[in-house]
């Protein structure tokens, strides 16, 4: 298997479904690593050493070990209850989410909703926003007016990899 393949793999247990090769996740997201390499190890070629260049060469550093290596989780995405302990922190005044045109109408109704997962996803630059949007066909780029959103009371998080995150997005702070 190739090493994106394994990747999304990963992906799929550490933020959704662990308990399909055998394992749990803690409060926290966090795997044992030598668990994970057991159970993925069935039907994927997986060592500590393939698993490090994974984690090293994401491209948009999904993943995270502890400090001594011995747990791993992913760094947001999840559709299942986990913490991994975010910080509250202030927004930058514009922040970006990006989408596919068929999916527009809704958006301008019932602003981002956080659907399967435990956050909406929003990125800190246009570029970004629009390569995420291109994965859903044409992409539409909405600005979110997250400083105003912020002084309202609405809290965002920012995980380790950049992504920011909150719980939804009203339509009155989205702007195409």
């Amino acid at each position: 298997m190739s090493l994106k393949s394994t990747s999304k793999y990963l992906s799929l247990i550490l933020r959704h479904e662990p308990e399909i090769i055998g394992i749990t996740l803690d409060e926290h997201g966090w795997a044992e690593v030598d668990e994970l390499i057991a159970g993925v190890s069935r039907t994927h070629a997986l060592t500590m050493e393939v698993l490090e260049q994974i984690v090293r060469e994401d491209e948009k550093q999904r993943y995270s070990f502890n400090e001594d290596k011995t747990l791993i989780r992913a760094n947001q995405g999840h559709s299942i209850p986990v913490d991994v302990e975010l910080e509250e922190v202030k927004p930058p005044e514009l922040l970006y989410h990006g989408t596919g045109q068929q999916f527009t109408a809704s958006i301008d109704e019932q602003g981002l909703l956080r659907m399967s997962r435990l956050y909406v996803h929003l990125s800190a630059d246009y570029d970004t926003a629009k390569k995420v949007g291109q994965r859903h066909g044409k992409p539409v780029v909405y600005r979110v007016r997250s400083g105003r959103m912020y002084a309202d009371g609405f809290q965002f998080y920012r995980s380790v990899n950049g992504v920011w995150l909150t719980k939804a997005v009203p339509a009155r702070y989205l702007e195409k």
